[in-house]
């Protein structure tokens, strides 16, 4: 599964992207389960944020959804955060 995250906004405007190819990871199946809830509450199209909040491009396995600050599931903030630390 390869999981893909976009972030942009945000007071700077820094624009962030990472990535992370579960394919040969122990810990696989922990990240499949996590991306599929992240996935399944995102919305289709990118929603509006509020004034410098952070707004997120989640693709898995070219599947992609939306979302934004402060209204960001668990789940996404979860994988979120697990990918722009460990991606690439």
């Amino acid at each position: 599964m390869r999981i893909q995250v976009r972030r942009t906004g945000g007071f700077a405007g820094i624009e962030r992207h990472a990535e992370v190819d579960t394919a040969g990871r122990p810990d696989a199946a922990e990240w499949h389960a996590l991306a599929e809830r992240a996935v399944a509450d995102g919305r289709g199209t990118p929603p509006i944020g509020v004034p410098d909040g952070f707004s997120y491009q989640i693709t898995v396995d070219g599947r992609t959804v939306y979302a934004a600050d402060p209204r960001l599931t668990e789940e996404q903030r979860r994988l979120v955060s697990r990918v722009l630390k460990e991606g690439s």
